[in-house]
């Protein structure tokens, strides 16, 4: 049985790039789908951050780096400023979904800011990254420039709204279990094996219930006891 992960991340977000290690490894030789989801830490016109101010600086030095090292993850503070808003780039997610290169799309989004330090807020880095997944270039740019994915990518937002996502990373296992932040392996893999059990579960009380509606019900319903015994 297949095990949906909903992972929700911003491309502005470093701490997204850091938990895909661990989801790859929790989840080897699993039967999952993972399906990234957006969420923006900065919609427009909220004003995005400046990597030379104290905030990203500090949050870097204390936290970034550090878990960075321990994972041995390449990645830098992109000098990008401001910051980039990604709702554009999460538009051109939309395209490559459809498109069969959702999986591929959000990991290279996130190596192009924070290992190549490229400004993902511009059409023309947009696409050049859209044309290496295999994309058809000018189908994509113009999909981006005319907001053809721009009401799917607002639907898609609303899901987060549904799910109370309100930091990156968010990882939804099974629509039940949910872990915030970087996740260790081993606590994916008890999600997983959570969901699946339940999956289980579900599927073996919705098979008696539709044998039960079907005038297939076990032998024993209905059994009673005489005055000659059981």
């Amino acid at each position: 049985m297949t095990v949906n992960i909903k992972v929700w991340s911003d491309y502005v977000c470093p701490f997204c790039l850091l938990a895909e290690e661990p989801l790859l490894k929790a989840v080897e030789g699993e039967d999952v789908e993972i399906e990234w989801m957006p969420f923006e830490l900065r919609p427009h016109p909220v004003p995005t951050l400046h990597p030379e101010g104290e905030y990203l600086q500090t949050v870097w030095k204390r936290a970034v780096y550090p878990m960075a090292h321990r994972m041995k993850v390449d990645i830098k503070l992109p000098d990008v400023s401001p910051q980039p808003y990604t709702g554009t780039a999460f538009e051109g997610y939309q395209f490559a979904k459809e498109h069969g290169k959702g999986t591929e799309y959000t990991p290279r989004m996130l190596r192009a800011f924070f290992q190549e330090g490229r400004n993902i807020g511009e059409i023309d880095v947009l696409t050049d990254i859209a044309t290496e997944l295999g994309l058809p270039a000018a189908e994509f740019r113009q999909a981006l420039e005319g907001g053809t994915y721009r009401q799917a990518h607002q639907d898609a937002l609303k899901m987060a709204e549904k799910n109370l996502i309100q930091s990156v990373p968010t990882i939804i296992v099974g629509g039940t279990h949910r872990i915030e932040g970087v996740p260790h392996p081993a606590q994916l893999r008890k999600a997983i094996e959570a969901a699946k059990a339940e999956t289980a579960q579900a599927e073996k009380a919705a098979a008696e219930s539709a044998a039960a509606e079907a005038g297939g019900a076990p032998a024993d319903w209905g059994a009673t006891c005489g005055i000659d015994g059981c």
